[in-house]
């Protein structure tokens, strides 16, 4: 059998909580922790909670044939480019869930994906690339989350919303329901405040904030 290497790129506070994850479900598959390292490019450390921290040239190179990376960095842009990176030499998307996770019916989601403890996924939802959501994270039914997709921890999507590409929804952002004729809409590229709430759409590349939530109006 091939040794198989398997990387969390990005060695931040986010990586840091994905790892146990990722420990926790290779241990699962009988893989040792020894198979499973951090890879940052900046190389200042050697080490982190335990695990190797390798480059990804370092990664690249070593003698593995089997590659497989989950990338633990919250930036939906900075996702997008280190994913093409991975495509390019063959490295195989990763997708950690936690056992914790409660998925009800009719869900389908895309590579590359992180779910933390205590996520739930109702029912009729549709996922794209690259989608993480933080501990205690909610998406109702009939939602659809495009790619790269951010939810900070706390999130409460509740029905019928369409969240555009490279999104960030805010650590306790909660959005309203919306209907099955008019969805409520949070644009690509837009931002919803740690705390807001939502009964609007949110225009694409806006950052809204607030309770109920408006545009941030920067000095």
């Amino acid at each position: 059998m091939t040794k198989a290497l398997y990387g969390i790129y990005g060695t931040g506070g986010y990586g840091r909580e994905v790892m146990p994850l990722a420990r926790q479900e290779l241990a699962n598959q009988g893989v040792s922790a020894r198979q499973l390292v951090f890879i940052d490019d900046e190389g200042e450390r050697s080490e982190v909670n335990g695990h190797r921290v390798l480059t990804f040239t370092d990664f690249l190179n070593s003698s593995e044939q089997n590659k497989h990376v989950a990338i633990a960095i919250a930036g939906g842009q900075v996702r997008e480019q280190l994913s093409a990176q991975l495509r390019q030499h063959d490295i195989q998307p990763w997708a950690i869930r936690d056992s914790t996770v409660v998925t009800m019916d009719d869900v389908t989601m895309d590579e590359g994906s992180i779910l933390s403890p205590l996520v739930v996924l109702t029912s009729n939802i549709r996922i794209g690339k690259y989608f993480q959501a933080n501990i205690y994270s909610y998406v109702g039914h009939d939602c659809v989350i495009g790619d790269f997709v951010t939810f900070a921890p706390a999130v409460g999507c509740n029905g019928n919303i369409v969240v555009e590409d490279h999104a960030y929804i805010g650590t306790g952002a909660i959005l309203r329901q919306g209907t099955p004729e008019k969805p409520l809409i949070i644009g690509k590229n837009a931002v919803v405040g740690m705390g807001a709430v939502v009964t609007k759409d949110v225009p694409p590349d806006t950052t809204v904030v607030g309770n109920p939530a408006r545009p941030l109006v920067r000095d």
